[in-house]
């Protein structure tokens, strides 16, 4: 029997869609997405409230089952459906690892290159330089860590790299300059290697992410 579709609930810009729709083509899982008018308010319909009441993307319906807040979704979804695979470790040391990339996704990729980003292709009413200068405090340590491993959590992929691609790869969209940080380059080339890598679109509009 066939897999069905997992409806993606997303916007096509944000980074925190991205994981969840780059991490399903990861795993060969067929998506069906779903995209919201975020510049119209689709986001904070009561239709879309009752499934997400902090109105915010990504949001998975896998059969029924509807779960949002993409670092969430790709434990679910790695649990789930990567049988024996190494995108998320139940070793304790290798675990925690992950987590701790899931964290610095959640902080501060979020208000450094994520916000960045916000400013300049969005319009956001942010501090810019403050997240120019948290953005550069983060490479720098990811640049430092990447001397020494391919992936950011071991020597091979996991969901921590999903996590943290998109906003990195997008980081020159707000201003932030990746030219410094050749460890940090090369790694965003080794995930975009990956077998059934999909890259986030580039056109501009606005959203609201998770």
């Amino acid at each position: 029997m066939s897999q069905p579709a997992i409806k993606l609930y997303r916007h096509p810009l944000s980074g925190h869609a991205h994981r969840v729709q780059l991490m399903l083509s990861l795993l060969k899982l067929p998506m069906e997405p779903v995209d919201l008018d975020m510049a119209n308010g689709a986001h904070k319909k009561p239709e879309f409230l009752a499934i997400n009441p902090f109105g915010q993307v990504p949001v998975i319906d896998d059969n029924g089952t509807i779960l949002s807040d993409s670092n969430a979704i790709l434990v679910y979804l790695v649990k789930k459906y990567d049988d024996g695979g190494s995108w998320l470790s139940d070793e304790p040391v290798a675990a925690a690892r992950i987590q701790r990339w899931l964290s610095v996704a959640a902080g501060p990729v979020a208000y450094g290159p994520a916000s960045a980003r916000l400013v300049t292709v969005f319009g956001a009413q942010l501090n810019a330089d403050e997240a120019i200068t948290r953005s550069h405090v983060l490479l720098k340590v990811m640049n430092s860590e990447l001397a020494n491993s391919q992936f950011l959590a071991g020597d091979t992929a996991t969901i921590a790299d999903v996590a943290n691609y998109a906003y990195i790869a997008h980081a020159p969209e707000g201003n932030v300059s990746l030219e410094d940080y050749p460890n940090v380059r090369a790694w965003l080339q080794r995930v975009e290697a990956l077998p059934n890598f999909v890259p986030m679109a580039r056109t501009a509009a606005g959203l609201q992410s998770s």
